[in-house]
């Protein structure tokens, strides 16, 4: 059949389903107009849903034949949703969209994330980098001018920020970190501090983890959970964070907490729950004299569904979506960092968005192959050795062969 708006008189009218999750309705609405513009007989239907049934839906519908043309992965699910996807047909000339312009057009990350065998599956609408939540407030009261830019400047800080009474109770953390449960994006954090130690966390063919060998026969990765850990330990001088303590969200929002570590969508959240804290946010810590600045990335982006019986037209919008002129009114609507290259500078002076949009150029991942089963053993590794159940080698090496072990499954 020949598409809307290509020409021709047998144009069928195409309808075409987009799920996604964390954007509302109207984030594409203008985009969606200026689409239907260029190509009046495909019409699209954008339907979010909430992050904790969303994986599970597009699943169970695209299992029973009635799931979405386009929908949302996150960006670790390639390796697990791969079968699910159906690949840009790079020879498609009303497509006119290669492998060379996704190099050129977005940051590097999402090469690793979206791009397999040299097939593009899915094209990156923005980029989310974590980073340094702060409160100003606090940092003024204990003498402290600047956001601490290394790890060691961090534990510094960190010191001079909590608060524990003569019990031993903490009145004030200096930064939420050290336990999984009640810290959000803990096992980000941990995954971004091994990969800035130098950490492989996957071997080069895939097939197994390596994140608990040795580097250069250092224990890179086992300094680096320890370094993790070492917050939520009493016996430490960085000791700041504990299970009695609020999640770490509404820590920081209730002032409980001088420091966490986020992605950019929270600065809307904690607005909105705590209209007149002062935060900001600062570029995530580097390992002191590092000569590569390295941030971890976290973000979804639209794919096209194998069970799509109108591929071309769904990619046909994807492409236009991504483009500068069909993005910018959704970065304008959701308020996130971009994705595009040519859009980082005029990113890099708003006052919400600057930090993300600078670490979007130095963003790193990594291989996952079931991510939501990885956060999980990840989680149990940190809060094993907090609570004294292993040792830390025994810990690291524990995960690393669970998570070989899903590797293997595939």
């Amino acid at each position: 059949m020949v598409l809307g708006g290509i020409g021709g008189q047998d144009s069928k009218r195409v309808e075409l389903e987009f799920w996604g999750v964390f954007d509302e309705t109207s984030a594409f609405e203008e985009t969606i107009r200026s689409f239907r513009r260029l190509y009046p007989d495909i019409n699209i239907r954008y339907v979010p849903f909430p992050f904790e049934e969303y994986e599970k839906a597009v699943i169970d519908a695209l299992a029973a034949g009635r799931g979405p043309d386009i929908w949302m992965i996150q960006s670790s699910w390639l390796p697990k949703h791969k079968d699910k996807l159906a690949p840009l047909d790079q020879n498609d000339k009303d497509l006119n969209f290669k492998l060379f312009n996704f190099q050129q057009d977005f940051v590097d990350v999402v090469q690793n994330d979206l791009i397999d065998n040299g097939q593009i599956y899915a094209l990156p609408l923005y980029v989310d980098t974590l980073a340094l939540y702060y409160n100003k407030d606090l940092f003024n009261s204990a003498g402290i001018s600047q956001p601490p830019k290394t790890w060691d400047e961090f534990n510094e800080a960190v010191k001079t920020l909590t608060k524990i009474d003569n019990k031993g109770n903490i009145e004030r953390a200096g930064a939420a970190i050290g336990l999984a449960r009640n810290v959000n994006r803990s096992t980000d954090i941990l995954s971004l501090l091994m990969i800035q130690s130098g950490v492989g966390m996957v071997d080069r063919v895939r097939n197994e983890a390596v994140f608990a060998n040795p580097v250069g026969f250092e224990p890179i990765g086992e300094v680096a959970l320890e370094y993790y850990t070492d917050f939520a330990n009493p016996l430490k001088s960085v000791y700041t964070w504990n299970d009695n303590l609020f999640y770490s969200v509404d820590a920081f929002t209730t002032e409980r907490a001088a420091m966490m570590f986020n992605y950019s969508h929270q600065i809307q959240v904690i607005k909105s729950k705590a209209p007149r804290l002062n935060f900001e946010v600062a570029l995530m810590p580097q390992v002191k004299d590092s000569l590569i600045r390295v941030d971890y990335a976290n973000y979804f982006a639209p794919a096209v569904s194998t069970a799509s019986e109108n591929k071309e037209a769904a990619w046909k919008f994807l492409t236009f979506l991504t483009s500068r002129d069909g993005v910018l009114p959704y970065l304008r609507k959701s308020l996130r960092p971009t994705a595009k290259r040519d859009l980082i500078d005029s990113q890099k002076t708003d006052p919400d968005l600057g930090v993300f949009a600078n670490q979007s150029l130095s963003a790193r991942s990594w291989y996952q192959i079931d991510p939501a089963a990885i956060e999980q053993i990840f989680a149990d590794t940190i809060e094993n050795v907090v609570f004294r159940r292993t040792t830390i080698p025994e810990a690291l090496r524990a995960a690393e062969d669970k998570v070989t072990v899903l590797m293997q499954r595939r």
